[in-house]
């Protein structure tokens, strides 16, 4: 894991960091998810490659989460606490920012209703979905941020950006720098 940048708010930090989100010590990592919540490829599978058969069975028994909605269920073996599964657009289904915008928030808001200090996400929707990669950056730094500003009193401490790949830590990078 590698810190690249680090912005404060109202005394609370939004992070970016370039590794593996399976290997976060935080309170909760974000699954970039499908609606039937099946973790088969992409981020989704590796958090249940490295975290065990659990998550997907818990996963199971939810059954469904909405696009722009999220979930929750155990980590197995991960060093965080619990797996949020926040279900972003697949370009082309319609209305993909404002679905993006909400997923984000959902995800947010809920690690703070689970009293989590700290939170990471990957680029939601930006891989296999096909939101484009500038887009997905602005907006989930964006709603980050607001979300900080605007809930001073969310549990939350820090809200971290896990990205994986040079080209998509780019954009993340020049949102940051807006920031």
């Amino acid at each position: 894991m590698k810190l690249i940048d680090e912005k404060k708010l109202n005394g609370k930090s939004l992070r970016l960091v370039k590794g593996d989100i399976t290997e976060r010590d935080v309170d909760a990592i974000v699954n970039a998810a499908n609606s039937h919540l099946q973790h088969g490829g992409g981020v989704a599978g590796a958090i249940v490659r490295k975290g065990g058969q659990v998550i997907q069975d818990e996963s199971d028994k939810i059954g469904f989460t909405p696009v722009g909605h999220s979930s929750i269920t155990g980590s197995g073996k991960l060093p965080c606490k619990a797996v949020i599964h926040t279900v972003g657009p697949r370009m082309g289904e319609g209305d993909e920012d404002n679905k993006l915008i909400s997923a984000v928030n959902n995800a947010l808001r809920l690690a703070t209703e689970n009293g989590f200090k700290s939170v990471s996400m990957p680029a939601i929707s930006s891989g296999i979905f096909g939101f484009p990669k500038d887009r997905c950056a602005k907006i989930l730094v964006g709603e980050s941020a607001g979300f900080l500003n605007e809930n001073p009193s969310s549990s939350l401490e820090t809200i971290e950006f896990c990205i994986f790949d040079d080209n998509t830590l780019a954009y993340f990078r020049n949102e940051f720098n807006k920031l």
